[in-house]
């Protein structure tokens, strides 16, 4: 016999102190070593739980609690490897033989007992216990694999997705930490809105990619320092249609959310915004949350072109653009979340430059 068979942890339930003797001597002198003797019912659950069981030899006929009680109550502890039950009987009714297969027994044996019987069922079970442990946490390690694999990979492509969004904004003289700082206060605000999680780590992976249409406006008008001409307004504005360009043709998920902000954040709640003049809900809604994430992390953050607002003026600029370029409601979640959309400024605040 092997060592693993020779450990398995065998529970023995029987109101008749004669009858676990007789099965421990049994048992013991075919080298099973791991046997744990219950006379009392009430304590079954105390044994079962105290280690993992390999196997159950339960009497049926017992006071407190009988042996369909016992099952039940094994039942209801909703263990995934619930170990094979060989009901113990001196009765061979049908009826009762039946009753205890379908309350959760694999197999019965008849009292008083057939050693070679006993042993060949009792070794039986042990070996499909073990094929199905085995199975099961075979089944568990491919699981945790599978999900550290799917972290693994949600991270990576969390990472790209920001570099992408950080290419479009070192080209607009802007830092890296803006989408960082944009996209999680964008989430913040997505989740008082009723966006659930799966919604949010979407909206996180999307919300990066909101110019990066940008790459595609020429140099002379993207970095020039003073104001724009009308024309090169224009051409300005198309950064939308861009992006949209560049992420359209991929029915991901990922890539269909960040497609529609990258066209619609520009848009304005009362109409008036780029590149389609959409109002109130015909804008999509994560256009809605990421043009109210964007502004104010842009008002609020230093650019070579001007210095950074205080907060002060940047709340009453979103307070009274209530309305008219963003939605009300989207608003007031803003100004209820402040204290939350500062920590998250602060916590990816951009890096001190030494001065040489």
């Amino acid at each position: 016999m092997s060592d693993t068979l020779q450990n398995a942890r065998i529970l023995i339930v029987d109101d008749e102190a004669v009858n676990l003797k007789l099965l421990e001597r049994m048992l013991g002198a075919q080298g099973y070593r791991n046997l744990v003797l219950v006379q009392d019912s009430l304590g079954v659950l105390d044994a079962y739980q105290q280690a993992p069981v390999d196997l159950i030899l339960l009497d049926l006929n017992m006071p407190g609690l009988d042996g369909f009680m016992v099952m039940e109550q094994l039942r209801a502890l909703g263990d995934p490897l619930l170990p094979p039950i060989v009901v113990l009987t001196a009765q061979t009714g049908r009826e009762q033989l039946l009753r205890a297969l379908h309350g959760g027994a694999r197999d019965f044996l008849t009292k008083p007992f057939d050693r070679p019987e006993l042993l060949v069922r009792v070794g039986n079970l042990l070996e499909v216990h073990r094929a199905h442990r085995m199975t099961h946490d075979q089944k568990r390690m491919l699981e945790l694999m599978v999900r550290e694999r799917t972290a693994e990979l949600r991270d990576t492509r969390l990472q790209v997705v920001q570099r992408l969004g950080r290419a479009a904004e070192y080209r607009d003289n802007e830092t890296g930490n803006h989408i960082l700082r944009m996209s999680h206060s964008a989430v913040l605000l997505a989740r008082r809105l009723g966006y659930d999680e799966g919604q949010c780590e979407l909206l996180l992976h999307a919300s990066p990619m909101h110019d990066i249409g940008k790459i595609g406006i020429p140099d002379r008008i993207l970095l020039k320092p003073g104001k724009l001409t009308a024309q090169e307004w224009e051409i300005m504005k198309t950064h939308t249609t861009i992006g949209a360009n560049i992420l359209e043709g991929d029915d991901s998920e990922l890539l269909r959310c960040a497609r529609e902000i990258a066209l619609s954040h520009h848009e304005k709640w009362d109409g008036s915004g780029y590149p389609h003049g959409l109002a109130g809900e015909a804008i999509p809604l994560s256009a809605r949350i990421v043009a109210l994430a964007d502004v104010f992390d842009a008002l609020t953050s230093e650019r070579p072109y001007k210095k950074p607002w205080p907060v002060e003026e940047a709340v009453a600029y979103i307070r009274e653009q209530s309305g008219s370029h963003f939605e009300p409601r989207i608003v007031e979640h803003f100004l209820a979340s402040l204290p939350e959309i500062l920590a998250i400024g602060a916590r990816f605040a951009e890096p001190e430059v030494c001065e040489a």
